[in-house]
C-alpha cells in the first residue's frame, strides 16, 4: 500500500494555454478509495494520468510512498490501472490476458499460475480462463481487466472510469463488486468517474473538481451536506440543491428538505414558504414537484421537493402550498466568491 500526494500538481497544453489542472494539492490516505468526481472537462483524467506517469506534468511534484516519482516510469511507481476500455488483447483468452505482464517482467510459468488463481479467486473468472474477449459479457472482461492489473501486486490502483461501458444493471452489481474486492486487497484505489452515485456509493473520500481545480475533499456524507460552494451543491445530488439569491446572501437548501404540509411542525425552528406547484413526477418511491416560490424575498423563484410516495398529502398541480425548510437544512453561501459563509437569517 501508498500513499499518494500531489503538491501544487499543474497540467497546461500549450494549445491556448489552458490549464487541464491547477495547482491541485491532494493527499490520499493508506487503503482508501479516494473517488476523483466532476464533469467531462474538470481534470480529473489528466490528474489521474499524470500520478500514473502517462502525462507530465507542467509544474509541481508527485509523490507515492513519500517518494518523489515524475521522473519515474509507469511502471518504477508500482502501479497499476485499469482503462475505460479494458485493453484487452483479442487474441488472447482470458488467462493469458491476466498473466501477459508477468510474462513480460520474465516471471517464472509457476508464479505467474499461482498469482492468476488468486486474482481469479477474489474476482470468481477461474471458469473464464480459456475463453476469448470476445466470448465474455462486459462485466466478465471488466473482472478480467481488474484481474490483469491486480496480478502485479501494485502499491497503487488506478481506475479510470471502468464501468461505464456497462449497462445500467450491470453496474450497479459491478459497483459493488469492485468495492468490496478493494477492500479485500487493501490497496490504496483512485478512481475517476463522472457519476456522483458512483462516487457517493464507492469512494472513502471524494474530490470534486471543476475546471482543473480541487473544489472540495470529504466523506460523502460531508461533501453532500456540507457542500463548500454552489458548484459542489448542484453538482452533487439529483435532483441538485435549490440555490436561491436574495437580500445580499444566496440560500441553498436540499429537495428532501423542502417538505409539505404536515411535515413543517415536527422540524424544530423552521423557516416557511409558498410554493407553487407547476408539474409533478412520480418515480415510484418518490415524487419530485416542480414549481414556483409565491411572494416574499424569493417571489417566482424556481424550486424543487422531492417526497416519499407514501407521504398521504394530496398534492395537485398548479396550487399553491406551504412547505417549510428546518434551519438546519438551509445552507448559505456568499454571492460574490459563491463560497459556504456562517449560518445567516433565512429571508421569508
Amino acid at each position: 500500500m501508498a500513499i499518494v500526494e500531489t503538491r501544487k500538481l499543474t497540467k497546461v497544453f500549450k494549445r491556448g494555454n489552458v490549464g487541464a489542472v491547477n495547482n491541485v494539492d491532494l493527499e490520499s490516505r493508506e487503503g482508501e478509495f479516494l473517488v476523483l468526481l466532476g464533469p467531462s472537462g474538470s481534470g480529473k483524467t489528466t490528474l489521474l494520468r499524470m500520478i500514473a506517469g502517462l502525462e507530465e506534468p507542467t509544474s509541481g511534484d508527485i509523490l507515492i510512498g513519500g517518494r518523489v516519482v515524475n521522473d519515474l516510469t509507469p511502471r518504477e511507481r508500482g502501479i497499476a490501472m485499469v482503462f475505460q476500455s479494458y485493453a484487452l488483447y483479442p487474441h488472447l483468452t482470458a488467462f493469458k490476458n491476466i498473466v501477459f505482464p508477468l510474462k513480460a517482467q520474465g516471471i517464472a510459468k509457476a508464479e505467474r499460475q499461482k498469482r492468476a488463481d488468486w486474482a481469479a479467486s477474489l474476482l470468481g473468472i477461474k471458469h473464464l480462463f480459456q475463453r476469448k474477449p470476445r466470448e465474455l459479457s462486459g462485466g466478465e472482461r471488466q473482472r478480467v481487466a481488474l484481474a490483469r492489473a491486480i496480478v502485479r501486486e501494485p502499491s497503487l490502483f488506478l481506475l479510470d472510469e471502468p464501468l461505464s461501458n456497462l449497462d445500467a444493471k450491470l453496474r450497479a452489481s459491478a459497483r459493488e463488486e469492485l468495492e468490496q474486492f478493494q477492500k479485500r486487497i487493501g490497496t490504496t484505489a483512485i478512481y475517476v468517474t463522472h457519476d456522483q452515485v458512483e462516487a457517493m456509493a464507492m469512494g472513502d473520500r471524494v474530490v470534486v473538481m471543476s475546471q482543473g481545480s480541487v473544489r472540495q475533499i470529504g466523506t460523502p456524507a460531508v461533501v453532500y451536506d456540507e457542500p463548500a460552494d454552489t458548484f459542489v451543491a448542484t453538482f452533487l445530488g439529483s435532483p441538485p440543491m435549490n440555490i436561491l439569491p436574495a437580500n445580499g446572501v444566496i440560500v441553498g437548501f436540499r429537495p428532501e428538505h423542502f417538505l409539505p404540509p404536515g411535515v413543517a411542525e415536527r422540524l424544530g425552528e423552521h423557516v416557511s414558504y409558498q410554493f407553487r406547484v407547476t408539474h409533478s413526477e412520480y418515480l415510484g418511491a418518490e415524487r419530485i414537484l416542480y414549481g414556483t416560490m409565491e411572494g416574499g424575498a424569493f417571489n417566482e423563484r424556481k424550486v424543487i421537493s422531492r417526497i416519499p410516495a407514501t407521504h398521504g398529502a394530496e398534492i395537485s398541480d398548479g396550487n399553491v402550498y406551504s412547505f417549510a425548510v428546518a434551519n438546519r437544512d438551509l445552507k448559505f453561501f456568499d454571492p460574490k466568491t459563491e463560497k459556504r459563509t456562517a449560518a445567516a437569517r433565512p429571508p421569508s
